[in-house]
């Protein structure tokens, strides 16, 4: 647990998607991780739960004092739960109707399992014109669609892995789930666009979101190399392809990451180092130079930087506007944005039932996110909505 202090909920007021009901029936992170941003900024996200309810809800470890998940709690503020099993008549008419009513519905199951229930785009629209619908799979419609969308999955099959690692190592996958995150993100830009769309035209879309699609997006200059340059990106380690320094180098205790983006950064730090001498080196006189002559420059920089500790040189090099900073742990880097005034920690819910959370990514000079319900227990909104689903239809959700 960080020793910072959670940040009070913001006063109450508009957000900009207030009004928005999101109708979930995604699962696991990818979908999960968009929602949670749209009940950020106001969305009426109903999660509908199978009886077993996410699965992540038994990722464990690591739990929270009351043993929830903290992988599920992750991604999951903001939202009301609801159990339905879509195989019983009556609750897939329940889940119809919720459809029906919603302004978003969002999905990731496997391309062509929401058909099989009357729940795919194509009905839904017949009653709900104006649905944005987004959906997100592993590896879109075509021919993709029959492959297992899962993150780890996307990563080999990417290219990502053949980039993660030591040069002459095995492959690693990324900490998270990378392209999980990305593809939430991307889920919500189009979701959000197609909102907007439908502001000027009344009309619904359905939005596609995948895994390996933005993984392509999400490898940037990795992919442009091959598509842009016909080069095949390898295994570096820490090393750049385009830039050096731009890496972890040893100091006398810890490494330190130390980068040069352009040549006035670079000036900076061999003044500091106390060898001004090198950034006049023809060799190393610009970026391409120093890139090409990383081997013969990396000894002369560590030679310097094993002189001091990594936090005397953390300090002196940030001082002299050289881009740096220590490898920490998840502790010391939640720690650290607090430290620079971001209120990472944030309180979700509130009395008995509030939790810390993780605060939303953006900030917003008018309509900040809020952050009223704590991630749900299974199936704890279920009676009122139900209620509410069998009900003639009203303007407002319970």
């Amino acid at each position: 647990m960080t020793d910072s202090a959670p940040v009070a909920d913001p006063p109450a007021g508009p957000r900009p998607l207030d009004g928005i009901l999101v109708a979930d029936f995604s699962r696991i992170l990818a979908g999960p991780y968009a929602t949670m941003l749209l009940a950020d900024l106001g969305a009426d996200v109903v999660k509908v739960e199978s009886p077993a309810g996410d699965d992540t809800r038994t990722w464990v470890p690591p739990v929270r004092p009351d043993g929830v998940s903290t992988y599920f709690s992750s991604v999951n503020r903001g939202k009301r739960s609801v159990v339905l099993d879509l195989r019983r008549p009556e609750d897939l008419a329940l889940a119809r109707e919720l459809a029906r009513r919603a302004d978003v519905v969002i999905e990731n199951l496997r391309p062509g399992g929401m058909a099989k229930f009357g729940l795919d785009h194509a009905t839904v629209r017949q009653d709900n014109p104006g649905v944005v619908y987004c959906s997100i799979s592993g590896f879109g419609t075509a021919q993709g669609a029959q492959l297992p969308g899962y993150d780890l999955i996307v990563q080999a099959v990417s290219g990502l892995m053949s980039l993660t690692g030591a040069a002459d190592g095995p492959a690693y996958r990324a900490g998270i789930s990378v392209f999980d995150v990305m593809a939430g993100l991307h889920a919500t830009i189009g979701i959000l666009a197609a909102l907007r769309h439908r502001e000027r035209t009344g009309q619904g879309q359905a939005v596609e979101a995948s895994l390996m699609a933005s993984a392509m997006s999400g490898l940037v200059n990795q992919t442009m190399a091959y598509v842009g340059g016909g080069v095949t990106p390898h295994r570096m380690g820490n090393a750049h392809p385009s830039l050096f320094p731009y890496e972890p180098l040893p100091t006398a205790d810890d490494e330190l990451i130390v980068t040069a983006g352009n040549t006035a950064q670079f000036r900076r730090l061999v003044e500091v180092l106390g060898v001004p001498q090198l950034a006049d080196d023809p060799r190393f006189a610009d970026n391409p130079g120093r890139t090409a002559h990383r081997d013969e420059l990396r000894p002369l920089l560590v030679e310097r930087l094993r002189t001091r500790s990594a936090v005397h040189w953390f300090a002196e090099l940030t001082a002299a506007g050289v881009a740096c900073g220590p490898i920490n742990t998840i502790k010391q880097g939640v720690e650290l944005a607090a430290d620079l005034g971001l209120e990472p920690v944030v309180t979700v819910g509130a009395g008995a039932r509030a939790v810390p959370g993780v605060r939303h990514p953006l900030s917003y000079s008018a309509t900040p996110p809020r952050y009223p319900l704590p991630p749900p227990e299974l199936g704890e909104h279920t009676d009122e909505i139900r209620a509410w689903l069998s009900a003639p239809d009203a303007s407002e959700t319970p």
